[in-house]
Parts: C-alpha cells; sequence; structure tokens
C-alpha cells in the first residue's frame, strides 16, 4: 500500500471518529434536555410548573412530571436515573432514606414550604388539651418528631433535646402531662382522620392539598431550616448543566415573583433567595 493511500485511510478513519463522537456527544445534549421531575402530593408541582418550568422551557427543555405515592420510590427513581430530581422532602427525611436505601441523593436548593400545623375538626383552642386527648402524628420518625417539637411549643409534652430526629421515636418524649395519644398514621390519612381525632399534626404539603388552609391551623410550627423541602438529586449529577439551571429557575426573578405574588403562599416557609 502506498503512504498517499495509507494517508487517506488514516484521514478518513479519524473523520468517522470524530463524527461518531460528534453524534454521541449531541445524543448526550438532546438527552440531558428532558428533565423528568416526580412529586408526591402538595404543591411543589404547581410551583415548577407555574414559576420555574417556563424559565427552563425557553432554554430548550422539555419537562415531564411523574407523581409518586411515597417518599421511598420517588428517591429511588432519582437514584436509578429513572427521574432527573424529586421536589417533595426536607433534607432530614432525604438522609434518612439514603440511608435506608444505600444511595446518595442530595439537595441542590430550597423551595417554598408549607409549615407543619396542628388541626381540628372538634376543637377551637389548643391552651390545654383534655386528659387523654388523641393527636395524630406522621409514622415518620423525622415528621414524627417535628410533631412532637410542635406539641412541645404548645407545653403539652417535653421532647428529650439529645433526640435524632432521623432515628426518633415516642421513647425520646421525656414528659406527657396530658398522657395525650399520639397515634402514628400515614400522613395521606391524617386530614381524613380528623373527625376521629381530637387533634392532627398534619404536614403542611399533604394538608393544603386535601384542602385545608394554613390560616385554619390552630397552630403552625416555629420556622426550622432543616424542615424546608429541597429539589433532590443524585449526587453523581451535581455538577450537570441542567442541575445549575433548575437552581437558576428557582433564583430568577420569575420565580420570586410568581410567589411573593400568589397568595395561596402566604404563611409557606422561605428560603433566604425569597426574602
Amino acid at each position: 500500500m502506498s503512504k498517499k493511500m495509507k494517508q487517506m485511510l488514516f484521514r478518513t478513519g479519524l473523520l468517522v471518529l470524530l463524527t461518531t463522537a460528534a453524534i454521541a456527544s449531541q445524543a448526550n445534549d438532546n438527552a440531558t434536555k428532558t428533565l423528568r421531575i416526580g412529586f408526591n402530593p402538595g404543591p411543589y408541582k404547581e410551583q415548577f410548573e407555574q414559576g420555574v418550568a417556563p424559565e427552563l422551557i425557553k432554554q430548550g427543555y422539555k419537562i415531564e412530571y411523574k407523581d409518586f405515592s411515597d417518599g421511598i420510590q420517588v428517591n429511588d427513581a432519582v437514584d436509578k436515573g429513572g427521574i432527573e430530581a424529586n421536589i417533595m422532602q426536607h433534607p432530614v427525611y432525604l438522609a434518612s432514606v439514603n440511608d435506608r436505601l444505600g444511595i446518595h441523593n442530595i439537595g441542590i436548593v430550597q423551595v417554598p414550604t408549607p409549615p407543619m400545623g396542628i388541626y381540628s375538626n372538634s376543637q377551637q383552642q389548643v391552651t390545654q388539651p383534655k386528659e387523654g386527648a388523641v393527636v395524630s402524628v406522621p409514622n415518620q420518625p423525622s415528621n414524627e418528631y417535628r410533631a412532637a417539637l410542635l406539641l412541645q411549643d404548645l407545653g403539652w409534652l417535653k421532647v428529650d433535646p439529645k433526640s435524632d430526629a432521623a432515628t426518633f421515636s415516642q421513647r425520646n418524649i421525656t414528659a406527657n402531662p396530658y398522657h395525650i395519644v399520639l397515634k402514628e398514621m400515614d400522613n395521606a390519612q391524617q386530614v381524613r382522620a380528623l373527625p376521629d381525632t381530637d387533634f392532627g399534626v398534619i404536614q403542611g404539603n399533604f394538608a393544603v392539598s386535601s384542602g385545608l388552609k394554613l390560616a385554619s391551623a390552630l397552630k403552625l410550627e416555629n420556622p426550622r431550616s432543616q424542615f424546608i423541602n429541597v429539589v433532590t438529586i443524585a449526587e453523581k449529577n451535581k455538577d450537570s448543566q441542567w442541575a445549575k439551571d433548575i437552581v437558576a429557575g428557582y433564583h430568577s426573578a420569575a420565580f420570586k415573583h410568581y410567589i411573593l405574588s400568589h397568595h395561596q403562599y402566604d404563611g409557606y416557609l422561605l428560603p433566604d433567595y425569597l426574602k
């Protein structure tokens, strides 16, 4: 084979390799332009759809919304790549699921979060409960811990200050002077169970998604930053352009205007970038 022929074959081969690489790169870029976002019941899909998605769509992204019924599946889907992100949980709960599943998901930006509150169909005030009052609380350790802190703020019980939110149980309650019965139940059942309990300490997203108004709560929890929800992604994707674009969408002037101009978000726990 002549030297000229060898050079021609080399150039042809190099051209094929470069073309293949370019096609693969373009395919990857196109893949990341579709963002699949997972949600549990609550206001987070509406916030994203109305306040963030328009900014992403302008940049060429296609958004797919996926609904999940629990917090385990939606985190597993992020880890396995079934969805790019989820918006439904606070960092304490996220850490507990990571530990349970042995995965590495992370929060990248806080989102406006309705606070937990205590509600009742039969009681008009929370000054002092009757002896043995039945109070429903979430059946997840981190959210039962939040409920216990709210009840502690009311003076109804005392929580061990050394309690770990991720592993909290009723054994961490050091005083219960009114002998309150804490009835653990699934978040989604608590609003429907209000007629059968004296009070319900209900997570904000489940309260508002079931038609309750934050203003109807007898008391809302005191703001605690570790319980403001976050957009969650797999840690391996933390430096991806689409993750940065999601963060930028929440930090945009358009999102701030959307949240502050819609009164259904009054009373929400707000990230610092919205204050």
